[in-house]
């Protein structure tokens, strides 16, 4: 199927290239980079590199499938982003997102990027429905999503453990039109 390069005005997401690999594998390894809202678990580096191949034919795969790149100089990746389908019989595609450069966050490119993947799902992919689920306890996530015209659909109570502890996850949702008459940025 292949990963396509899709265009903002900052950003660049792009097909994980071998050069990228150690670099998002370290990322997604990082408990400081994942763990503070979500399980953390350690891939082997050969698993990851089999993931991020397989990820492309895969819809359940949970590998990262763009890279987020910033194209002002010094270009750089400061991420990365992906889907997949969340439910075997519902038509339910979720995003999910990572800014692993710290020096990135709190800077709109967070938002920028997953806005371009929601675009890319709606207008390349037959979908009605895109969402995307968070610890409720994670406020840039949740924000980040809302800032996006998602909605807050419901909370699963206890669903993710991590942490010693059980959370709960806020349920979030956009459907294609609410997405085409979402207010843009100017």
């Amino acid at each position: 199927m292949g990963v396509p390069q899709l265009e903002g005005p900052r950003l660049r997401l792009r097909a994980p290239q071998p050069p990228d690999v150690k670099t998002l594998f370290d990322w997604y390894n990082d408990p400081e980079t994942v763990a503070p809202f979500d399980r953390f678990s350690i891939d082997s580096f050969e698993e990851f590199e089999s993931g991020l191949a397989g990820a492309p034919d895969d819809p359940r795969s949970l590998a990262p499938r763009f890279v987020v790149e910033r194209k002002e100089e010094p270009v750089a990746i400061v991420g990365f982003v992906g889907h997949y389908q969340a439910h075997p019989v519902l038509e339910l595609t979720d995003v999910w997102y990572v800014l692993g450069d710290t020096g990135a966050r709190g800077k709109g490119y967070g938002t920028e990027a997953v806005g371009l993947l929601v675009d890319y799902l709606f207008h390349d992919r037959a979908l009605n429905r895109v969402g995307a689920t968070c610890d409720v306890e994670n406020l840039p996530s949740w924000k980040l999503l809302e800032r996006l015209g998602f909605r807050r659909e419901g909370t699963l109570r206890s669903a993710l453990f991590h942490h010693s502890r059980w959370h709960d996850v806020a349920v979030y949702g956009v459907t294609r039109p609410e997405w085409a008459d979402r207010p843009r940025a100017a």
